[in-house]
């Protein structure tokens, strides 16, 4: 199975007032890292898009098990939990590379949409190519 790493440093600005990550963040580090697991199937989201296929957020979900603070250098894995037709599920894992803590873990969830209207599409219909791309991130 093919999981990516990214890694990130949590900047000043993405604190709270109790010094430690705002909850909202690890979403945009999700994103950061989402990307780079695509990229890892040899394609990135433009390419997809430039295909007519667009990838909205349907579901999303976190887990907060312990605080990351400012200047924490982190991990986050990622890896695919499921893969249809119609949608792809990744899961993610955050880790602070100092001391190896699990720091969060969290789920997305994103539908394969036509990109004029907003439809869902069967992508392995759709662009065979790209459905085979990402199989082989199983």
């Amino acid at each position: 199975m093919y999981k990516s790493t990214t890694k990130l440093k949590v900047r000043y600005a993405e604190t709270d007032k109790m010094g430690i990550v705002h909850h909202s963040n690890y979403y945009v580090y999700f994103e950061t890292a989402r990307e780079d697991f695509i990229v890892g199937s040899g394609i990135s989201y433009k390419d997809i898009e430039d295909m007519g296929i667009m990838m909205p957020l349907i579901e999303t979900q976190c887990k907060y098990i312990q605080g990351a603070k400012y200047a924490d250098n982190l991990i986050i894995e990622t890896s695919l939990d499921e893969l249809t037709p119609i949608k792809v599920v990744l899961k993610y894992r955050v880790i602070r590379n100092d001391d190896d803590k699990l720091i969060a873990e969290g789920k997305t969830t994103q539908a394969f949409v036509n990109k004029e209207n907003f439809k869902i599409l069967n992508v392995k219909k759709k662009n065979p190519d790209l459905w085979s791309k990402l199989e082989n991130l199983k």
